[in-house]
């Protein structure tokens, strides 16, 4: 099952949503990795150190900076991106299917923007 890091400013709720729905979640905070206050590059950075797909709703910056890091050839294992206004549960769904039925190393390179 794939590895996250989710982004500072990644939705709580979800977050917790989605931990209560799957406990077994490999998902680390930024803020608990001491990525506080972090810009996105070094964020994409630690992510790639760590062989955590980035989990954000930062749909300019991050997308952005993640699609610089694959156009310069370095490591990206990916990042999943939520979108805001919509349901919890609906963001958590679909964040399980792509951790389910992703293997390691398949999101490499990519950006996944949900719903899907």
């Amino acid at each position: 099952m794939l590895k996250f890091l989710s982004d500072e400013d990644f939705n709580g709720h979800v977050l917790r949503a989605l931990l209560s729905s799957n406990p077994a979640l490999d998902v680390v905070r930024a803020q608990d990795v001491g990525l506080t206050g972090t810009p996105d590059p070094s964020v994409l950075d630690w992510a790639a150190n760590a062989g955590r797909v980035v989990l954000t709703r930062d749909r300019g910056t991050m997308t952005g900076h993640a699609y610089d890091r694959i156009r310069a050839g370095l490591p990206m294992p990916g990042v999943v991106v939520t979108r805001d206004g919509l349901p919890v549960q609906s963001q958590v769904q679909d964040i399980l299917i792509v951790a389910s039925c992703s293997l390691p190393g398949e999101l490499k390179d990519q950006v996944v923007f949900l719903p899907i």
